[in-house]
């Protein structure tokens, strides 16, 4: 067993926070283990205000991570699921999923006004094609200008007065303690599907077992492992990956389990979000929720929305 377990994250304060998650849960599964979290600088960090579309998408986040997972200067890594590509390098494995965080999108406002509410002209910040297009189905007066940075400086585009509203992700709001400080509204699951994998974090490894590697440390991993979140995911992921979107394509998908019951909605959009495509399954589940199961429902998701015109909408894309 390593001397302590090294545990790869981000350097900002929600990567950080969501690192010290997951050395908390794995400090529980395993009270003998020594962990250290070891933050790494990614080529997205680095890029503070080039648009990510035209830079290489949100896999700029994770390169330098699975680089060092690669070189073993690190055993595992922590990312936000919905940067991760949908489908991953041979070479790494997602090797748990955490208990899930509320996935919902919501509106950062001064007043609370909701995104009905907001007058014509309201400076609506967002660099999501997606929220971009789901936004302006709700009201299409706004004013929709880019938006990058860290959380902190994302509210205080609203609280100074430069933005009048921000669509952020609730999941990190509520990790970095915040959802006391502003007017913070989530929006309908009904109207605003939010991105696959929003409100999960991934937990990265080398696929297989790497040498060296202790039983300890597998077990403690397994053990943080939330089936229900591990389901959903892989529903959405194989949704994802069965159209062959990027994380630049605008589309939401999110997988829902309820009553013995999953209901999976997803929304693609054309690049200039002008058409617009909705989908949705609903079916029983398995009582032992089989990744596999998950896998299929999301590519039969893919499969009908495919039917009904979506490759003319990612072509466009």
């Amino acid at each position: 067993m390593p001397a302590a377990l090294r545990l790869g994250s981000r350097p900002s304060a929600l990567a950080l926070a969501q690192a010290e998650i997951v050395r908390a849960l794995l400090a529980a599964a395993a009270p003998e283990m020594a962990i250290e979290i070891v933050p790494i600088r990614t080529s997205g960090d680095r890029m503070t205000s080039a648009s990510l579309a035209r830079v290489g998408g949100k896999g700029l986040f994770i390169k330098e991570l699975e680089q060092a997972l690669a070189e073993h200067r690190i055993d595992i890594a922590v990312h936000s699921m919905k940067d991760l590509p949908a489908v991953l390098p041979a070479r790494f494995r997602i090797a748990a999923v955490p208990e899930r965080e509320n996935p919902a999108d919501v509106l950062v406002t001064r007043d609370g006004a909701s995104l009905a509410a907001l007058p014509s002209g309201a400076r609506l910040g967002t660099s999501s094609s997606r929220r971009r297009f789901q936004a302006l189905r709700i009201n299409r007066g706004l004013a929709i200008e880019p938006l990058r940075g860290n959380v902190d400086t994302r509210l205080k585009r609203v609280t100074e007065g430069k933005l009048d509203a921000i669509i952020v992700a609730m999941a990190g709001l509520k990790r970095l303690g915040l959802t006391g400080g502003v007017r913070a509204a989530a929006l309908d699951a009904g109207d605003f599907i939010p991105a696959g994998g929003q409100g999960a974090l991934a937990i990265e490894a080398i696929a297989g077992r790497r040498a060296g590697a202790s039983a300890e440390l597998e077990r403690a991993i397994a053990a943080i492992n939330d089936p229900r979140a591990c389901f959903e995911t892989a529903a959405e992921r194989a949704f994802l990956a069965a159209l062959g979107a990027s994380c630049t394509t605008p589309i939401g998908v999110r997988a829902a389990i309820a009553g013995g019951r999953m209901a999976m909605r997803a929304i693609l959009f054309s690049g200039d979000g002008a058409r617009e495509l909705s989908g949705l399954i609903e079916e029983p589940l398995d009582a032992d929720l089989a990744p596999s199961s998950a896998e299929t429902a999301g590519v039969r998701l893919a499969e009908q929305m495919r039917a009904r015109g979506a490759d003319v909408l990612l072509s466009d894309a």
